[in-house]
């Protein structure tokens, strides 16, 4: 990944970390998509928590300039998508999560857990 790409993706896993998200991974997506050089997923136990997560990782990446380019899903609670361009971050209440297993889907790419 670029340096861009890793600094965004580092500030989306410690922003997320910080708000006690679960399972946080980082999928490297350079070589399986044009869409993005990286995903996160994470898990929260509850729509609050979600929504919790999706606040502090858009006013952490506001305090360092960078603004998303789209977000889904965050009235439900559910599953937030938010694209920062280089990174997509997806944040799932676990049941969710389960059910829609990215993990699996994109099983081709290299993986990180974050340890914050």
């Amino acid at each position: 990944m670029t340096e861009k790409a890793v600094n965004i993706t580092e500030l989306i896993a410690a922003a997320a970390s910080d708000k006690k998200a679960r399972d946080i991974l980082i999928l490297d997506m350079q070589e399986i998509t044009l869409v993005s050089d990286s995903f996160l997923i994470c898990s929260a136990n509850s729509t609050t928590q979600v929504k919790a997560i999706a606040d502090n990782i858009e006013e952490k990446l506001k305090e360092s300039g960078i603004d998303y380019l789209h977000r889904e899903g965050y009235r439900e609670g559910r599953w937030v998508l938010m694209d920062y361009g280089t990174c997509v971050a997806h944040v799932f209440v676990e049941e969710e999560r389960v059910f829609y297993n990215l993990e699996h889907l994109w099983a081709d790419a290299p993986t990180k857990s974050y340890q914050g």
